[in-house]
C-alpha cells in the first residue's frame, strides 16, 4: 500500500508543474487586454495604461512571467484579482463551499438512484426495465447540462413554480458562514426555515448536475453486475441454496461495486472542478461562477489560481479513490 502512495505522490508535482504551464500559456492567449477591462468608458490615457501593465507584470516576457509565478506560488501566493484587490485563495475559500455543497448533493443523487437502477436491469437483462433504464441513461448522458437545466427552470420554476430560479438561499436568512455549506450552518444555527429555503435552491442544480453521474454509475454498475452474475462463486452461492437477496447483496453487488467506486470518484473530482455550465444557469455562487466571471475580466490572477486549485482539488480526489480502490482490491495491492 505504502508504494502505491509513494507512485501516486511522484507524479503530482510534475502534473501540477504542466498544469501550471498549460494554464499560464493558454490564459495569456485569450485575446483582450485586463487593463482595458478596467477603463472607464471614457478610456484611459496611454501613460497610465503602461503604469498599470508594469505594475501588473503585464510587460514583461511570458517566460519572465511564468517563472515569477512558479517563484510566488513555492512561497504559497497565488496573486491578487486585478478587479477586487483581494487574494486569489481568500477568494478561492469563499466561492468553493457553495461548489461543494452542490457537488456533494450531486453525487449523493447519483450514487441512490445509479446503483439500484444498474442492479435492477442487470437482473432484468434483456427485460423492458433494462431496456427503458439504459435508454434513459443514455439520453441524460449525452444531453448538454446548460440545455437540461433552461428546461427544468422553464418548467418547474416559470410555468410550475415550485423551486426558485437561482441563488443558494432565501434574501430573508441570514445564516453565519461557520463551514460555508449553508445546509449545514443552518442546521448549527437551529433555523429550520433557512434549511428549507437552501434546500429548496439546491434541489433543482443539484438534480441537473447529478444527470451524467447517474447515467454514468448505473451504466457502470450494471455492466459490473453482469460480470459478476457469471463468476462461479455467485453459482456456488445459489447451489448452496442462498437466498436471491443474500446472493445478489452480499456476494454480487459487494464485489460489483469495485470499480463503480472508482467512477463516482472520478465524478466527484469532475464535479468539484467548477460544474461551470450548472453554476453559470443557475447563477449559484460557486468556483465555476467564479471562474466565469474572470474569464469575461480577464482577471489572468483569478484565472491561474482558480485552474491551480481546482486541478489541486481533482488529484487529490484521485489519489484518494486510488488508495480506496487498493483497499478494496486486494489485487491492486499485490500488483504494486
Amino acid at each position: 500500500m505504502l508504494t502505491i502512495v509513494l507512485k501516486r505522490l511522484a507524479l503530482l508535482l510534475p502534473t501540477l508543474i504542466g498544469v501550471t504551464f498549460l494554464a499560464f500559456l493558454l490564459i495569456h492567449l485569450m485575446p483582450g487586454d485586463p487593463i482595458e477591462m478596467l477603463m472607464p468608458e471614457r478610456g484611459i490615457d496611454p501613460a497610465r495604461h503602461a503604469q498599470l501593465r508594469a505594475e501588473l507584470g503585464l510587460d514583461r516576457p511570458l517566460l519572465v512571467q511564468y517563472v515569477r509565478y512558479l517563484g510566488d506560488l513555492a512561497t504559497g501566493d497565488l496573486g491578487r484579482s486585478i478587479v477586487t484587490k483581494k487574494p486569489v485563495l481568500e477568494e478561492f475559500a469563499t466561492v468553493f463551499p457553495a461548489t461543494l455543497e452542490l457537488s456533494l448533493a450531486a453525487i449523493t443523487l447519483a450514487v441512490l438512484f445509479g446503483v439500484p437502477i444498474g442492479v435492477l436491469a442487470a437482473l432484468n437483462r434483456g427485460g423492458p426495465f433494462d431496456y427503458a433504464a439504459m435508454s434513459v441513461s443514455l439520453t441524460g448522458y449525452s444531453m448538454p447540462i446548460f440545455w437540461w437545466g433552461l428546461l427544468l427552470i422553464l418548467l418547474f420554476s416559470v410555468q410550475l413554480g415550485w423551486t426558485p430560479v437561482s441563488g443558494r438561499i432565501g434574501v430573508i436568512h441570514d445564516v453565519p458562514p461557520t463551514t460555508g455549506l449553508l445546509l449545514v450552518d443552518s442546521l448549527l444555527e437551529g433555523d429550520g426555515a433557512a434549511f428549507a429555503s437552501a434546500a429548496h435552491h439546491l434541489v433543482l442544480p443539484a438534480l441537473v448536475l447529478a444527470t451524467i453521474p447517474l447515467a454514468t454509475v448505473a451504466r457502470m454498475t450494471r455492466s459490473s453486475m453482469l460480470e459478476v452474475l457469471n463468476a462461479d462463486y455467485i453459482r456456488t452461492a445459489r447451489a448452496k441454496g442462498l437466498s436471491p437477496l443474500r446472493v445478489v447483496g452480499l456476494h454480487a453487488l459487494r464485489n460489483a461495486l469495485i470499480p463503480v467506486v472508482t467512477v463516482v470518484g472520478l465524478a466527484v473530482g469532475v464535479l468539484l472542478a467548477g460544474a461551470i455550465l450548472t453554476e453559470t444557469v443557475f447563477s449559484w455562487p460557486g468556483v465555476g461562477k467564479w471562474l466565469v466571471d474572470a474569464v469575461s475580466r480577464r482577471d489572468f490572477p483569478v484565472l491561474r489560481g482558480g485552474i491551480l486549485l481546482v486541478a489541486s482539488t481533482v488529484i487529490a480526489v484521485n489519489l484518494f479513490v486510488d488508495l480506496l480502490y487498493g483497499l478494496l482490491d486486494p489485487r491492486i495491492r499485490r500488483a504494486a
